[in-house]
């Protein structure tokens, strides 16, 4: 039975008018399971209407009390995490631990942006002239708006969420259509934790619903996570509007295997990091960099004997290492990119074209794809594959490896695998990246730092989570402050200064 979603608008689920949806697949079949609405500009103004009405109550809440709401919401979703988890799965295709991951990673920001009567305080000097103290307030932007998308789709609706609500503002999430449902289900929790009618809003929709976001003006602030066109694109778009903009694009993530790194676990580290969740992360590595060719030969060989171990299965087998992309058309996109690679002359060690599970022919997997002697003028290193598909590109050396990514278009994250903590330090302080693992391969930083990549991986000047999302939700205010004192000093046409 295909279900009827809806969009969540003031506290309750509404149906769509527009008349234009979208299909939810089961990627592990290739059925639909789902059909979603899609707002048009009315649908997307009713819920800025909702938002920017309950906002003005909410925003008036003491910050202590605004936390409260996060806190009993962090009790009910862990109470509600198996079945959450399961859904997540059910739409995306991850397994189910990674589904986990994917919501924890999201609360541990939800329990950061709890500490938010900390982070709103603001500052005071007195005395700062005779009789005069300056001090400063953080206050909410009013409306807010977030665009997420399909590959973490409670992780970075809750990165966004959690920061705004703290502050005060009410939150407009407009998710991606191809996996909503985990989403319309943080909005319920919220509303049981108590938080008011409306300060939550989920609006399904395309463009004509984004635009609407970026054009009207009772939106102060845009977040967004995809593609680096479309980051782009929203970017300007919300400057030219006179909102701030987050906006995160595309990766292409290295590892730099230096001849003096534990190749097992390097070769462990890069599995887990290239082929988890399909290869579906902004934050995935999917270049290898060993340093000489012995390395080289050595991480070559040792990549291609786990691959072949790897388990690709349904997203609810406790075994599968991996499941299916999110669509067929993902899934396409990918084997023609491992095509690419072939014309373009990369060696092709491991080829995932040719999967099947077994009594699940219709679902979107992919095996793992691993290639060597990949060059720098390929389109498989240039380009964002998002995929099971990891390469192989050797450097002669330690300066030709750190040039790699620090040359390359995108700077979300970079690691860099070595015992020698002179040349880690020096990597971490010269490369051209956002974010730095060293020893790690993931580098994605803990809930109370930033996170946000540099070049075309991101656009604006604050990053997600941590200090930055305080600030990019809030507004300051400064008051200089005297009271008469019955000296009368008369007009002055000097502009006022602290001598």
């Amino acid at each position: 039975m295909v279900r009827e979603l809806t969009h969540f608008i003031g506290g309750q689920h509404v149906p769509g008018v527009s008349g234009n949806f979208a299909d939810v697949f089961d990627p592990n079949t290739g059925q639909i399971q789902a059909r979603v609405p899609l707002a048009d500009r009315s649908e997307m103004e009713s819920a800025i209407a909702n938002a920017e009405k309950a906002q003005l109550e909410w925003g008036a809440w003491n910050p202590q009390r605004r936390a409260r709401v996060l806190l009993k919401f962090l009790e009910l979703i862990n109470k509600d995490m198996d079945p959450l988890a399961r859904l997540l799965s059910s739409e995306h295709g991850k397994t189910v631990a990674d589904a986990k991951g994917d919501i924890q990673r999201g609360l541990e920001v939800i329990e950061f942006a709890a500490g938010g009567p900390h982070l709103l305080k603001g500052e005071y000097s007195t005395g700062a002239g005779t009789g005069i103290d300056v001090y400063s307030m953080r206050q909410p932007l009013g409306v807010v708006a977030g665009i997420t998308p399909f590959n973490f789709p409670a992780m970075i609706p809750l990165w966004k969420i959690g920061p705004a609500l703290a502050a005060g503002n009410a939150f407009i999430l407009k998710p991606s259509e191809r996996d909503p449902s985990v989403p319309l289900r943080i909005a319920e929790l919220f509303l049981e934790a108590g938080l008011p009618e409306g300060v939550l809003n989920v609006v399904n929709g395309g463009k004509e619903a984004v635009d609407t976001l970026l054009e009207d003006p009772r939106v102060k602030a845009i977040g967004f996570v995809g593609s680096t066109p479309i980051a782009q694109y929203i970017y300007t778009q919300a400057a030219a509007h006179g909102k701030r903009a987050q906006c995160f694009g595309g990766a292409k993530n290295h590892m730099i295997i230096m001849p003096d790194a534990d190749l097992d676990l390097v070769a462990d580290a890069l599995i887990g990091a290239g082929y988890g969740s399909a290869g579906e992360r902004c934050m995935a590595i999917s270049v290898a960099v060993p340093v000489g060719e012995e390395t080289a030969d050595a991480l070559a060989a040792k990549l291609t004997e786990r691959v072949r171990s790897l388990r690709v299965g349904h997203s609810l087998d406790e075994k599968a290492d991996y499941g299916p992309l999110i669509t067929a058309e993902a899934a396409a996109r990918v084997s023609d990119y491992i095509q690419i690679g072939v014309d373009e002359g990369a060696e092709l060690l491991a080829d995932g074209r040719g999967f099947s599970l077994e009594g699940h022919e219709g679902g979107f997997f992919l095996g793992p794809t691993l290639f060597d002697n990949v060059t720098p003028d390929m389109r498989i290193y240039r380009e964002e594959v998002f995929g099971p598909v990891l390469i192989i590109t050797r450097a002669e050396n330690y300066e030709e490896a750190l040039r790699l990514p620090s040359d390359h278009e995108y700077g979300n994250g970079v690691s860099i695998y070595t015992r020698d903590g002179g040349a880690a330090r020096d990597f971490a302080t010269r490369v051209n990246t956002g974010m730095v693992g060293v020893n790690v391969p993931i580098p994605v930083p803990i809930a109370y730092h930033t996170f946000g990549g540099w070049k075309r991986s991101g656009f604006g000047d604050l990053n997600q989570h941590g200090p930055d999302a305080f600030r990019f939700y809030t507004k300051t205010k400064t008051v200089t402050s005297r009271w008469p004192s019955g000296i009368k000093e008369g007009a002055s046409f000097v502009i006022p200064t602290m001598n």
